[in-house]
C-alpha cells in the first residue's frame, strides 16, 4: 500500500453548534455541511468532520470529545493571529515556540477549542 495523503479527520463533540461557531467564526473555516449530528469544514485540501458523540457512523470503540490534538498551518503571522484570538477571548495555552513540523522548523502556538481539543496553529 502506498499512502498518498489525508482526506479528512473526524472529531467527536458534545455540542456541534458551539463547534460550528468556533471553527467558522474564530478560525474562519468554510462550512461544507451542518446537520443535527454532523458538521464538516473545508481545511485546505482536506475536510475536518465533527460528529455528535452518540453518532453511529463507523465510530471508534470509545469516542471521546476533547481527546484530539491536531495542527493547522496559517498564512498569518502568529503575532497577528494572537491579537485575533484575543479579540475572540481565546486563550493561548502555550507558545509561540519553535517546534519541528512535517515540513521542517516552524513556530507554533496552542489553543483549546470549546470541546477542549488542542489545536496547534503554526507558521513556517
Amino acid at each position: 500500500m502506498k499512502v498518498k495523503d489525508i482526506d479528512h479527520i473526524t472529531i467527536f463533540a458534545n455540542d456541534l453548534k458551539l463547534c460550528m461557531r468556533f471553527y467558522h467564526e474564530v478560525l474562519d473555516l468554510p462550512i461544507i455541511e451542518f446537520t443535527d449530528d454532523r458538521l464538516e469544514f473545508q481545511l485546505g485540501k482536506q475536510k475536518l468532520i465533527f460528529l455528535q458523540n452518540d453518532s453511529d457512523d463507523n465510530v471508534p470503540e470509545n469516542p471521546t470529545p476533547g481527546s484530539s490534538k491536531f495542527c493547522i498551518i496559517v498564512k498569518d503571522s502568529l503575532t497577528d493571529l494572537s491579537a485575533h484570538l484575543a479579540n475572540y477571548g481565546v486563550t493561548i495555552i502555550d507558545g509561540p515556540k519553535k517546534v519541528h513540523g512535517s515540513n521542517g522548523p516552524m513556530n507554533s502556538l496552542f489553543i483549546n477549542d470549546p470541546e477542549k481539543n488542542v489545536i496547534e496553529i503554526c507558521e513556517y
